[in-house]
């Protein structure tokens, strides 16, 4: 059930229904209200709204930079997870070789 969390952004305050933790929705709450203030202090021109897109601009570039690195590394994992299989199956081969090659000294022998 979700909690009802009241959170005061920018000024105004919120009611947020939310699934998450409330001490995590607050400190995203915080995050945010620190981020308008910090670009209402570099841009003191511009209204609220426009510093609210703004910063919704900032995250959203974030969000998508952090979903391509993301996507990077699992592609470098799933690399790595493929590059690991393979010398499983060459040190596999290597094994049989050597067991092979024993057999043969010893039957030499």
């Amino acid at each position: 059930m979700p909690n009802k969390i009241k959170l005061q952004v920018g000024g105004i305050e919120y009611v947020l229904n939310s699934n998450d933790d409330e001490s995590y929705v607050r400190y995203i709450g915080e995050e945010v209200h620190h981020r308008l203030e910090v670009l209402k202090e570099q841009n003191a021109y511009l209204s609220t709204t426009m510093i609210a897109v703004l910063s919704a601009l900032e995250y959203c570039d974030e969000a998508k930079k952090a979903n391509m690195d993301a996507e990077k590394l699992r592609q470098q994992l799933k690399s790595y997870v493929e590059d690991a299989a393979c010398a499983r199956l060459e040190a596999e081969e290597a094994r049989r070789e050597i067991e092979r090659l024993n057999k043969e000294l010893l039957s030499r022998s």
